[in-house]
């Protein structure tokens, strides 16, 4: 699986993604900061990347439907501290194969992560 972290995930979560041997790029690293969702969805798609953000826009499946993207993971955290998101994404990343995000979008919240697959009419949880 490879990752691309949007602008909103703190630069030294680059760091705990790597530290897993996951392929990570920003939205700076392709001068994306500032455009919009859909550039940033399309860029992440095309060089087959799972988007990790904390834009709660991104969950929605009517905008993002499953298999329309290389995959979307939201993470829904309260506290947006650089220490907090990165134990987040460490989390996820421990908890969770990122490969069978692939087409997915994914929203993580306390410790769970929620799942909707392309052609999936619900949620189904991972483990």
């Amino acid at each position: 699986m490879k990752v691309k972290l949007d602008e909103n995930i703190p630069r030294r979560a680059r760091a705990v993604v790597e530290a897993a041997g996951i392929d990570v790029d920003t939205v700076e690293d392709e001068a994306l900061a500032g455009a919009d969702d859909p550039s940033v969805a399309r860029a992440a798609s095309e060089a087959g990347r799972l988007v990790i953000t904390l834009d709660r826009g991104f969950g929605d499946v009517l905008r993002y439907p499953p298999g329309s993207h290389a995959g979307i993971l939201v993470l829904r955290i309260d506290d947006q501290s650089v220490a907090t998101v990165c134990e987040a994404v460490r989390s996820v990343i421990e908890s969770h194969e990122l490969d069978r995000l692939d087409g997915c979008v994914a929203v993580y919240r306390r410790g769970a992560l929620r799942v909707r697959r392309p052609n999936s009419s619900g949620a189904a949880g991972e483990g």
